[in-house]
């Protein structure tokens, strides 16, 4: 397939108009004109994910974090930055990213799925498209009401996870539910906007933390990583159903530290 019919339908999934205004996706890398037969999927294009790229013989790396935010004035082997692109250059590989688009479009849709929400609306950033509301991150109900400490457990098996922190009285009993994947330190009036109770997210620091709390609202910090590695399987299945003909290869997906 050729790269430019790929990026129309991976646009067509998450329109880049979707994307907020600091954001930077779409083409960053390669020739919109380059075949693509097989897509390297991952969370962000560290090192380790384009280096295996180049192993597996990739012609394109698709990440949800953008390498390339903003400007750079030169792309040198030496800079850790412009080693990768350096790489991807020299290889032929063309690199796409879906960031705020993708969590607009789709992250905040299947976050919520996992926790089985109901009667969801978007948190913040909310716009009008032809399948509905749409926004950054989304608010919701559970089907029966859950201590604090019980929607922590679901949340680490939902998304499959060796732990999360939570802020608050773990037996306060909750159903009204505000998530943002990703880190969505912040948000805490639109989720006082939406009458929730609790707040999912990630990047949670020590005083927005406690000062949640005292806002009234238990806080549970799943992590950045924790919440958005659903991108990965979620594009690898979507590629298989939307692009028979190419390949994938998915990153292993492994949370970037670990805690003893």
């Amino acid at each position: 397939m050729q790269s430019r019919d790929l990026i129309k339908k991976l646009e067509k999934l998450a329109p880049p108009e979707y994307a907020e205004s600091w954001d930077n996706p779409g083409l960053l890398v390669g020739s919109a004109d380059r075949e693509v037969h097989k897509v390297y999927i991952a969370l962000d294009a560290d090192g380790g994910a384009v280096e295996k790229a180049v192993q597996c013989g990739c012609d394109m790396i698709l990440t949800h974090h953008p390498l390339l935010f903003s400007a750079i004035k030169s792309i040198r082997d030496e800079d850790f930055i412009g080693h990768r692109l350096m790489m991807m250059i020299e290889n032929k590989i063309n690199y796409f990213a879906m960031h705020t688009n993708f969590d607009v479009a789709v992250m905040a849709d299947i976050a919520a799925d996992r926790l089985g929400l109901k009667n969801r609306m978007p948190l913040a950033m909310v716009r009008e498209t032809e399948s509905g509301l749409k926004g950054i991150g989304s608010s919701g109900t559970l089907d029966d009401e859950l201590t604090l400490a019980e929607l922590a457990a679901l949340v680490r098996k939902a998304f499959d996870l060796p732990q999360v922190r939570c802020y608050g009285d773990p037996e306060t009993t909750v159903r009204k539910i505000s998530m943002c994947p990703g880190s969505g330190k912040g948000m805490d009036a639109d989720v006082l906007k939406a009458g929730s109770q609790v707040f999912i997210t990630g990047d949670v620091d020590h005083h927005y933390g406690i000062d949640c709390v005292e806002k009234d609202i238990c806080v549970i910090d799943a992590g950045h990583h924790g919440l958005e590695h659903i991108f990965v399987p979620y594009m690898e299945q979507w590629l298989k159903e939307n692009c028979p003909e190419i390949q994938t290869v998915t990153d292993d997906n492994q949370s970037p530290f670990f805690v003893i």
